[in-house]
């Protein structure tokens, strides 16, 4: 596991309006990719307020994803699937976004009293969300603009990739990309057809 240990700098003064930024994080094996991903949110869900998206290809991995996240006490989840009734993915979004005006209050100096710190609502949020589920801007939904998002599993098209960042990712945000063995052939792909420049991730990352 050792080369894959990577975080986000728990410095939210360090936030700067910038364009997305976009990574990649290669984990050794399958079996440690969830592990991964429960430690790199144990880090970056420490950040007071941090708005979060993981996506997920399949219903079965958003279920495996809300399962391992919840031993994480400094967050908080939503998920996103498809038989989640109106009303419910309305408050999800909404929940969301006061999460995200709260992120960008105190990343711009805006900071509340100390002692609020421990507050629910003072925790990092996270959306798990499959693709089926993802913001319906055509009908009418607004993007939800997260400051992180990790794609748990990498889209297999560039349409797919690209509706993520533009329905759920801040035009500064993160994106990070868990990728295992040959997925780095498919991500390089993205890159290639996208025109964007996807890194590997440092071990140390500025929100």
């Amino acid at each position: 596991m050792e080369s894959n240990e990577a975080s986000l700098s728990t410095s939210p003064s360090s936030f700067s309006l910038s364009q997305q930024r976009h990574f990649y994080l290669a984990v050794d094996r399958l079996q440690f990719k969830m592990e991964t991903l429960v430690d790199l949110l144990s880090m970056a869900g420490r950040l007071r307020s941090l708005p979060i998206v993981v996506s997920c290809s399949t219903r079965d991995e958003l279920d495996a994803v809300c399962y391992a996240l919840s031993s994480l006490s400094h967050i908080t989840i939503d998920a996103l699937y498809s038989d989640l009734p109106e009303a419910e993915r309305a408050r999800v979004f909404s929940r969301f976004r006061q999460a995200t005006m709260r992120w960008n209050k105190q990343a711009t100096g805006k900071h509340g009293d100390a002692g609020e710190t421990e507050k629910e609502e003072e925790k990092s949020h996270v959306i798990v969300v499959t693709d089926v589920c993802l913001p319906l801007v055509n009908s009418g939904e607004s993007p939800i603009y997260a400051r992180v998002l990790v794609n748990y599993e990498l889209p297999t098209k560039k349409e797919t990739y690209m509706r993520r960042m533009a329905t759920c990712l801040a035009a500064d945000g993160i994106a990070i990309n868990m990728v295992v063995g040959g997925e780095v052939v498919a991500l390089k792909s993205i890159e290639e057809s996208t025109g964007l420049l996807i890194d590997e991730m440092p071990i140390d990352v500025s929100c």
